[in-house]
């Protein structure tokens, strides 16, 4: 785990690096030079400022809907995602894709993070480490934890930031098991990143002080506005994405669109351009001119605040690759900048001048969208190095925090698993059954009849099956209804004068809804929920309603349960056989144990099949204990041609008398 750790960890730290490099070259590239300094912008033509956007966005768009949907918007929503359905399972080609993707887009003037797509790469990289070398779903998930954490821990120059942003946003699970690798992912990412592109904070702090314990509650006062503020942006980011999604067109021009506003916007506030990393430096050392004038500098920052939520919801909306990290921290240092001029300006003895009060905005707004307060107040502390931000930081933080969760359940990430129908922390049961497919439980043998056939045989064929309903099917043999017993149970008196009379025709119930086998079960469970069935019949995709199996609501229960029960045992069994190294014996059951027993001379050279265990002692041979070239011990899963040699030990299941008959030998 240790070593995985530090792979992951290097290997994420150089793609926190190269993206970083490939914004920088795609900026020079469209704007001749890094960042988006206002002096800059001043002398590129408007028409230029629409057109750049627009062709990188089109370029976004293409390479996202061909080479790898997941990398469309900011990223984390799918990384936690894949943790809670997929057992960690993100394709390998997402990391270079949302690379290419988000730093062409930053690169092209689009209002979105960096942060995201660094959090989505190294995930990517851990998820296919734990692919490649075919470990358990649970370290799997570890792996792209540890990934996202370097990622974070990079990006910022924050290790312990980055591991606690990735065990209470991405796990949300504080377990010392699973703590210290992503503590080493990310320490071995911020290194790399600190020998690669200096050891410099993300942001160039100001100096701060406390003026007066006075302003603790101005501060109390900025963490109810940033509550309200990070409430509207997560609103409106989804409103913008409810509207691009219910646009019939493709979804290219979608993220054409989206290029060509931002550009637009961009003509008269081009703030809003890029990360906006610029412009959040500037506020926070009180640099930022105000084109209303000095005394009217509040407002500006406000009409930034506003425009920046707009310009990024609409980025990402629209199908642009990136994140919502930095539009965060961008929008919390101007809500806290313009906050901070006006308490300055009516309290000017008792508080500080702006830049603090946009530096605790910053953490703020991250804390209260994010719903991660204790990740934003150690990012913000290793950023300063400053104990004194501590107290302000922490009443901004968990302030803004309780309202926006009492406002609000979700974070800016979960919302967008909740509309998918998944919930990460209140409801394991739907995010099993999204991980079933019907194809893993389809059975193959429907009974299906034409609709000419008779009442008796119609009746023959209920009693010589064990289905509660009959799916009938035209000349084309595709589906047209369904028959249940108990229509035709009303008819069994009068069976011999309507024999010859009623046909399957004259009972169907057209009112039939069917599924197909690349459904999840979570759908099918709705679908049983609403209509008042049992069996649901399965058609071919792309073949009209032609049918194919069936799936009934038994076998669905029967599915969820199997898959609980594995997912427990998974986790459960690898805890237990490294705990055998501590003791000898362990009872998994009330009748069965596992217990690591030492391989008899008899044994030596013999294979599992010889040796046959399963019918002599009524054990189960779980893993094989053995040394390895280096000297060092090695666990190896059996297979029935497996060899026993001196100096195994095996690791076994059984009843504990079995397995003391074994031991005796």
């Amino acid at each position: 785990m240790v070593a995985m750790a530090i792979a992951i960890g290097l290997l994420a730290g150089f793609g926190a690096v190269g993206i970083q490099w490939c914004i920088r070259f795609f900026q020079h590239q469209f704007w001749g030079a890094e960042e988006f300094p206002p002096e800059l912008l001043a002398s590129i033509p408007w028409y230029m400022k629409i057109l750049i956007p627009t062709v990188g966005s089109l370029l976004v768009g293409a390479i996202v809907y061909f080479f790898a949907r997941e990398a469309k918007g900011h990223g984390v929503p799918e990384v936690m995602q894949a943790i809670a359905v997929r057992n960690g399972v993100i394709r390998p080609r997402v990391a270079l894709v949302k690379l290419l993707a988000s730093s062409l887009y930053i690169g092209a003037g689009g209002s979105v993070g960096r942060e995201g797509p660094v959090i989505q790469i190294g995930s990517a990289i851990g998820s296919t480490l734990g692919q490649l070398f075919r470990l358990n779903p649970q370290r799997v998930k570890i792996f792209v934890a540890c990934g996202a954490s370097a990622g974070i821990a990079a990006a910022f120059n924050a290790p312990i930031g980055g591991a606690l942003f990735s065990v209470e946003v991405i796990l949300g699970d504080f377990a010392v098991s699973q703590f210290s690798p992503i503590v080493i992912s990310a320490v071995v990412a911020t290194v790399v990143s600190r020998s690669m592109i200096g050891d410099f904070p993300a942001f160039l702090v100001p100096h701060y002080e406390l003026v007066s314990p006075v302003e603790l509650i101005f501060y109390a006062g900025l963490g109810l506005l940033i509550g309200l503020t990070a409430l509207l942006y997560i609103r409106v980011l989804y409103r913008f994405e409810d509207f691009f999604d219910d646009l019939p067109i493709h979804d290219i021009l979608k993220t054409v669109i989206g290029g060509v506003v931002i550009g637009c916007v961009g003509i008269f506030v081009p703030q809003i351009f890029g990360v906006g990393y610029h412009a959040t430096n500037a506020v926070l050392h009180h640099e930022t001119i105000s084109p209303f004038g000095p005394d009217l500098l509040w407002l500006f920052l406000i009409l930034l605040t506003l425009v920046k939520i707009f310009a990024t919801s609409v980025s990402l909306g629209s199908g642009g690759s990136g994140g919502v990290f930095a539009p965060a921290l961008f929008i919390g240092a101007m809500t806290g900048g313009a906050f901070g001029e006006v308490i300055h300006n009516y309290f000017p003895t008792m508080s500080a001048h702006s830049g603090p009060y946009a530096l605790v905005g910053m953490a703020a707004l991250v804390a209260s969208s994010t719903h991660a307060p204790i990740t934003a107040i150690l990012i913000i502390f290793e950023m300063t190095n400053d104990y004194k931000i501590i107290l302000p930081l922490m009443i901004s933080c968990v302030i803004a925090t309780l309202l926006t969760t009492r406002l609000q359940k979700e974070s800016i990430y979960s919302l967008k698993l909740l509309r998918r129908g998944i919930d990460l922390f209140g409801n394991r049961e739907v995010n099993i059954l999204r991980s079933l497919k019907v194809q893993d439980i389809l059975r193959t043998d429907p009974v299906v009849i034409p609709a000419s056939m008779p009442l008796s045989r119609l009746i023959d064929t209920f009693l010589g099956c064990h289905y509660n309903q009959l799916f009938v099917v035209d000349r084309n043999e595709r589906l047209i209804g369904r028959i249940t017993l108990s229509e035709v149970r009303k008819l069994i008196q009068d069976q011999e004068y309507l024999a010859d009379i009623v046909i399957a025709h004259d009972l169907i119930n057209s009112q039939v809804v069917s599924i197909h086998s690349t459904d999840s079960l979570d759908q099918v469970m709705r679908i049983f929920g609403r209509h008042a069935v049992e069996e649901l019949p399965v058609v071919k995709a792309g073949n009209g309603k032609s049918i194919m199996g069936l799936v009934s609501y038994r076998d669905v229960m029967e599915a969820y349960n199997r898959e609980l029960i594995r997912r427990d045992l998974v986790t459960e069994t690898g805890a237990n056989i490294q705990l055998l190294e501590k003791t000898p014996r362990i009872e998994v059951t009330k009748t069965f144990s596992l217990a690591e027993i030492p391989v008899s001379m008899r044994f030596e050279g013999k294979s599992l099949t010889d040796l046959d265990l399963r019918n002599n002692y009524d054990v189960n041979v779980l893993v094989i204990r053995r040394k390895g070239e280096d000297g060092e011990k090695e666990e190896v899963v059996p297979t029935p041609k497996t060899t026993v040699q001196r100096g195994d030990t095996l690791i076994v299941l059984g009843r504990d008398q079995d397995i003391q008959r074994l031991q005796n030998q």
